[in-house]
Formats: structure tokens, sequence, C-alpha cells
């Protein structure tokens, strides 16, 4: 189905509102998550929406959270999300990276105990409208979801990581992936009827692979998701290469901000929390800006130069697709997997939206 993204915010936030937020969050929290359907990450987008419902419910995700900045420099800070949230306390991290970066022209903002941040992209891009480059380490804590290369058992989160980098004259260039194989939003997308998974994302405890969603969740028939379900485990992506990113990102996003790494569910009191280490820079303090901007694009004319590999295929730069992507969805509408819509009504009903409330498809 189709549904237009302003009809998927209104409805996303009615149920996050009648599940217990105000409505100012409940309106963010959507609008992040159907930002993320626009740009085609539609493992961070709305079939997050009963997960998060479920968390709030269980008491993992706290409403209304003022995250608290618990140690600060002129170009520091350690900002403690309060099990908020993401889409409401991370803003307020980034915010003050943006003012220390723009006043000082470096920051390093460590952020903790924030509930699932969501696209990480986001916060990227936020930073670029302001015309800062921006660096981020994420860990999850309390998730253990990835095989470490030449391994088969969990001992990594998805790990994220994400590049942001202005640009005057076209949308930032911004990477921004998971440093497993696929992010678990895609397995849980696929797992409601939506895109596969490659054949050999996942591992299962005998080392053979496997693009079977219940080698993650174990049987399928139940509508709840729930990792620890699963016997197997998401591979890292890149081999080693991508493996040893994960675990940097444990080091830096949990390890020093004090978000805690991953590991048993029980050791995280039963929540999953994610962890930022943030470094912002702003570009003149290192070059004239009109230099950088010149030679950058010329690297991404001679980098888009390239002879496709494939008839009629193109080579991007990283954020060239989130555009456009926004650019159709945002014309034509986001496309939802009849089970993941399935889903979302369901966890509507649960909380008491309205009947006259659920949209029909666009």
């Amino acid at each position: 189905m189709l549904i237009s993204a302003e009809r998927l915010r209104d409805f996303a936030a009615d149920i996050f509102t009648a599940a217990g937020t105000s409505r100012e969050e409940g309106e963010r929290v959507a609008r992040y998550l159907v930002e993320a359907n626009l740009a085609g990450h539609d493992s961070h987008g709305v079939v997050r929406v009963p997960r998060y419902v479920q968390w709030l419910h269980s008491g993992f995700i706290v409403a209304g959270v003022t995250p608290v900045i618990e140690r600060e420099t002129p170009i520091t800070a350690v900002v403690d999300g309060r099990y908020g949230f993401g889409q409401t306390v991370t803003p307020v991290a980034v915010k003050l990276g943006i003012e220390k970066a723009k006043a000082s022209g470096l920051a390093a903002i460590a952020l903790k105990n924030s509930a699932h941040l969501g696209r990480v992209g986001d916060w990227g891009e936020m930073a670029a409208a302001e015309g800062l480059v921006a660096i981020h380490y994420v860990n999850v804590h309390g998730s253990l979801l990835v095989a470490p290369f030449g391994g088969v058992d969990r001992r990594l989160s998805t790990a994220p990581h994400c590049i942001a980098v202005p640009l005057p004259n076209r949308p930032p260039v911004v990477l921004d992936f998971a440093t497993s194989y696929v992010a678990e939003g895609k397995v849980l997308v696929a797992s409601r009827g939506g895109k596969r998974i490659p054949d050999d994302a996942l591992i299962r405890p005998d080392g053979s692979v496997s693009g079977d969603p219940a080698v993650l969740y174990g049987p399928l028939t139940s509508n709840d998701r729930t990792p620890e379900n699963g016997e197997g485990a998401i591979r890292a992506f890149g081999l080693h290469k991508g493996s040893g990113l994960a675990f940097m990102c444990e080091i830096l996003g949990g390890a020093l901000t004090g978000n805690g790494t991953c590991g048993p569910r029980e050791q995280a009191r039963g929540r999953i929390t994610n962890g930022m280490l943030s470094f912002y820079i702003r570009p003149d303090v290192i070059d004239d800006p009109a230099a950088f901007v010149a030679r950058a694009e010329r690297y991404i004319a001679f980098y888009k130069s390239s002879r496709p590999a494939e008839a009629g295929g193109e080579v991007l730069i990283p954020g060239e697709m989130e555009a456009r992507n926004r650019a159709e969805r945002g014309a034509k509408g986001i496309p939802l997997p009849d089970e993941t819509w399935a889903s979302i009504v369901a966890c509507a009903e649960a909380v008491g939206v309205a009947s006259t409330r659920i949209p029909a498809a666009a």
C-alpha cells in the first residue's frame, strides 16, 4: 500500500499520544520515523511504532524526559538522556554540539541512556544544515544481535556510524550505516512482508548462513518480533573491517560515553539504550571554506565519472539515494507492506485510537 507522509505522521502521532506521550512529543517522534521512511530507510521508520509503544508501556522508554548535562567544558559535554525517546533527547545533544562548534570551531558531545535514537543520519543532517561536519559513533547497550568476524555468537550491537558533510549547492553528503551486514530493522521489515534481506545476512549457530528472519527472531507465528527468541545472529559487514568498526563504536559510543557496551539484556535492566559519541567541526577552522567546497565538488565529479558496472547503472555518492527517495516518496506516498501496516493498525486499536483516525491507503 501507499500512504502519504502527512497522513502517516498524523496517524503515528495519534498512536503515541494515545499510548501516553504528550501531543508535542508524539508528533516529534512520528515526524522522525516518517522522515526515515521518506529517505528510504524503512528499517528506522514506522515499522518501529509497535515496538516503541511496547517499550513505553513496559517503562523501558520514559515519556516527557528533559535530558541532563552531567559535565561540560567549552568544547565538550556529557548528556544523560534518562531513557527518554531518542527523538526527544538526541536533538538536545546535537544542538549543544552545534552551539559549541560554532563558538569554538570544534566540539565533542557524549550522549548516554537514550532510547532508540532513530536514523543517525537525521542528526548528521541537522549539523550539516548549520554548516558543520559531523561524525557519530553509536552503540546499543542491552542489545546483542551481531556475530563478530570469525564467530557465530552474538557479541556486537548493530553499532551505527555516520559522517555528514555540508556542501552549499547540493544536499549534504551523508554516510549512514549499521556496521552489521543489515540493520536489525531491515530484518524486522523482511519478517513483516517487506524487502527480503540477502541470503547470507544471518548466521546460524552451526556457522551456516541464511536470509530467513526466523534465524534472528525464532518462529514468526507471533506478532511480536523479539531477537532473544532466535538462535542465530546478524553478520558483521565487510568481514574483519566491519567487525572492527563495530567494535570501536562499542568502545567509543558505549564504554567512553558511560552508556555501557552491548551485552545480555539483563545487564541493562531490560532496557535497550543508545550511546553516541559525536564530533562537530566548523570547516573554516581547517581551511578556506570556498577552497574546500571546490576540491570536494571536483572530487565528486571525478568519483561519479566512473563507468557503471551494469548497463543503465550509476555511481552514487553518500546521501544521493536518500535525496531521490524523499522526492519520489514525497510525491507518490510511502510504500508499506501489508503486514507492517496491519501491525501498526493493531497497535493503534490496542491503545484506543478511534477507528475514524485510521487512514485508508492513499
